[in-house]
């Protein structure tokens, strides 16, 4: 499925049927050479090196068939993808349990330790906790049941996904009165004409994907068109759908929760929050949940003053569907600023190439675009980085826009680890860059709305972590092996420049005359940004706290108290009231498929790592080159192969402090 080790994946070659007996034949010929190295003396060069080489074969061979199935998925793909998601789980859970393999690593620190280097010994004492993590110390009987339970979540998190994928390609809306579309932007009038138009409908066809919900949200002037797409956004996948419960994820997210629960009871902690904090920088339940409560004090008065001056500004009551339409409203009349009149001087090829030139006066390296790849879909490109010699860092493939049988949100995932094992081939890393932008309409190029670009800067973040690591062995180089509450650190740091007025001008010009965003208007965009900030942190404080204490206050045996918990989260933090059919969990991907179970505080737990390192920035000149190669060494090459504290304060001289980002949200008064 993949060619030679130094090449890209062949997704072209890459036939549904053929998956899962390649995948079978890759995980026995693993399983052969893994007997063979436990009957050997154990030394990092016999057991460790050999297995990251195992595990990067693996991962090459699956990553492009996982991104596919979110990217391009039809139901031959992703029969296959859930066929062998059982096989993979069972091996990476065999090989955790693996007490043989957890005495050879053990053997290795006690033997070796002394001359490991410090990302060799980080990366042996990771597998040391992982294996423990997975029971690797439990009988037999419990070992098999935590595999079985395991297995079990993997494939109940999968139907979770499928679920809101065709519940969201299951509603769309047919609108033949010019009243209803009013206020909307053209260029989503014109996707919706052209695709009524292929549907030798008159009128237009609107969608649920993230494009046309923002639009109809935020600009539709006629309410029962936006009471309408937010019913469907918040309903999506639950018993308030309208599709008679075909694909209500109510009972799946139960199973989920009651699975994880045991999973963390049978190694030893009292929930699954607890569990997951292991292998986090926040050492308990109540520090996260004290961490999130304080910036709830912070930021819910400063939100219920903005919530109020809202209702006053539309002069009536609000509902949730109304909220961020009268929001543009205020904006625009305030900062005589519309997002939507933005959109001209953002046109994609000139954000992309303007990011791309931030990040070369940052690193010192060259982005270069590279034809001929492989592709897997005609919307997407591929880019080189190049270091000052011109050799190959690392590449990453860009795919921008929303259609259907693609997974909505905006995600950066691996391709290819970096790789330098003894005498092996290397593997320079490849990363995938994944948003849901509005596609181009006729002969102009995608026009992105500002937050479109602060979501793309995000993403290239991820990237960048990813692809300029200098460290060799694939479980901890790049964003792997990286706490969970870290990674989002480069990734937050990187929106920053998208709000900087030295950067403005490179990332904007107009579509028709290249003319740049006229200073006016710059200093109005800078001015929004702390616009309804306290709104805006309420809101993710609400899903972190929603999502810790669903994992922390679990019961077996009882009802999980989804719906009741978010009930009292709302009344502690945020201050719109949703209507009571809004179903959020229900597509809540992040917590109940993603990686962020027990783990959403942590974007507000990075949000203060970025701030304060963006601090420094601010203070030394954003393009200042012994900052940000400071920040390239200690932060970006190091990916997991250091503590991510001791990182941190390799950069900044010191512990992270919550001031910057209070300050950046300006709520520090």
């Amino acid at each position: 499925m993949t060619a030679a080790s130094s090449d890209l994946p062949v997704f072209s070659a890459i036939k549904p049927a053929e998956v899962e007996a390649k995948v079978r034949v890759l995980l026995d010929a693993n399983r052969a050479e893994l007997e063979r190295l436990l009957s050997v003396p154990p030394s990092w060069k016999s057991v460790v090196e050999p297995l990251e080489e195992m595990q990067h074969r693996l991962s090459r061979t699956w990553s492009p068939v996982g991104h596919m199935n979110g990217v391009v998925n039809s139901d031959e793909l992703r029969a296959a993808y859930n066929a062998c998601l059982p096989l993979l789980t069972a091996w990476n859970t065999d090989l955790a349990q693996n007490e043989r393999l957890y005495q050879g690593y053990e053997t290795v620190l006690r033997t070796e330790g002394a001359q490991l280097t410090p990302g060799q010994r980080k990366l042996v004492e990771n597998a040391l906790r992982d294996f423990r993590l997975a029971g690797v110390a439990l009988p037999p009987d419990k070992k098999q049941e935590y595999k079985t339970l395991v297995e079990q979540l993997a494939t109940l998190q999968s139907k979770f996904d499928e679920n809101v994928l065709d519940a969201t390609n299951a509603w769309s809306r047919h609108l033949t009165d010019a009243k209803q579309i009013e206020g909307l932007p053209t260029p989503i009038v014109d996707r919706a004409l052209a695709a009524a138009e292929a549907k030798q409908l008159t009128g237009w066809l609107f969608t649920l994907d993230a494009p046309n919900y923002q639009a109809v949200l935020m600009h539709g002037a006629h309410e029962p068109l936006r009471r309408d797409f937010y019913h469907g956004w918040t309903t999506r996948a639950s018993d308030q759908d309208g599709n008679a419960g075909r694909w209500d994820n109510t009972a799946l997210m139960d199973q989920i929760l009651a699975v994880r629960n045991q999973v963390a009871n049978l190694v030893g902690y009292p929930n699954y929050a607890e569990y997951s904090l292991a292998t986090k920088m926040a050492t308990s339940v109540p520090e996260v949940r004290g961490f999130l409560e304080q910036l709830a004090t912070k930021s819910r008065p400063v939100a219920q003053q903005e919530f109020d001056e809202l209702s006053k500004f539309a002069g009536r009551e609000l509902n949730a569907w109304d909220v961020a339409y009268y929001a543009e409203k205020l904006k625009r009349e305030r900062f005589d600023l519309s997002e939507e009149a933005l959109r001209p001087y953002f046109p994609l090829p000139r954000v992309l190439s303007g990011m791309f030139a931030v990040a070369e006066k940052l690193y010192g390296v060259r982005i270069a675009e590279r034809n001929g790849v492989d592709i897997y879909h005609p919307d997407v490109h591929f880019y080189d980085i190049l270091n000052a010699d011109g050799s190959r860092r690392g590449s990453f493939f860009v795919d921008l826009y929303a259609r259907g049988k693609k997974r909505g949100g905006a995600w950066m995932d691996e391709c290819v680890g970096r790789k330098q094992l003894g005498g092996g081939a290397t593997s320079l890393p490849v990363a995938y860059l994944v948003c849901n932008f509005m596609p181009p309409v006729g002969t102009q190029p995608s026009l992105l709305t500002h937050s479109d670009v602060v979501t793309m800067f995000h993403e290239f973040g991820h990237g960048l972590h990813h692809m300029l690591t200098r460290v060799d062995y694939p479980s901890i180089a790049g964003i792997n092996g990286v706490a969970w509450d870290a990674v989002e650190l480069p990734s937050q740091f990187m929106e920053n420049f998208a709000w900087r007025a030295e950067v403005l001008p490179m990332i904007s010009a107009h579509v028709d005359t290249g003319e740049p965003l006229p200073d006016a208007e710059l200093k109005r965009l800078l001015g929004t940004r702390t616009f309804q900030a306290g709104m805006q942190t309420v809101r993710q404080l609400e899903f972190a706290l929603f999502d810790l204490r669903i994992h922390s206050e679990f019961a077996a045996g009882g009802s999980s108290k989804i719906l009741q918990t978010l009930a009292e989260v709302r009344a502690q933090v945020a201050v719109v009231k949703p209507p009571e059919f809004n179903r959020f969990p229900h597509s809540f991907q992040h917590i109940f498929s993603g990686g962020y179970a027990a783990g959403y505080y942590s974007y507000k737990w990075a949000e203060v790592l970025a701030a304060d390192a963006f601090s420094a920035f601010e203070e030394g000149g954003i393009f200042n080159p012994a900052v940000s190669g400071k920040f390239l060494s200690a932060i970006l090459e190091q990916g997991g192969s250091k503590d991510a504290m001791d990182a941190f304060v390799d950069f900044r001289g010191r512990k992270p402090i919550i001031e910057p980002l209070l300050k950046q949200l300006g709520l520090a008064a």
